[in-house]
């Protein structure tokens, strides 16, 4: 889970405004968040099966948010990518 302080600030680097949760940018920069801490317990963990699915899910969802703002404005998806350190 992701703590309200964290979110809070996730929204204000990436977002428009401090209400702006909506946008892809961060919506990508939460799930990139998620990604991290998950990928954490999984090196502690190596044999929970659930979590492994639910991160392999929200990867799932942050490629298709990156495959949606690539089609749109490829400048804002190289901006993000660039400032998320996400290799594609």
């Amino acid at each position: 889970m992701i703590d309200k302080e964290t979110k809070q600030e996730l929204i204000k680097a990436y977002g428009k405004n401090e209400r702006d949760t909506g946008t892809a940018e961060v919506q990508i920069a939460i799930f990139t968040h998620r990604i991290n801490e998950l990928t954490e317990h999984l090196n502690k963990h190596p044999k929970d099966h659930s979590t492994r699915r639910g991160l392999l899910k929200l990867v799932g969802k942050r490629r298709r948010l990156l495959n949606y703002l690539m089609d749109r404005d490829i400048e804002r998806y190289r901006a993000i990518i660039e400032k998320l350190g996400i290799r594609k």
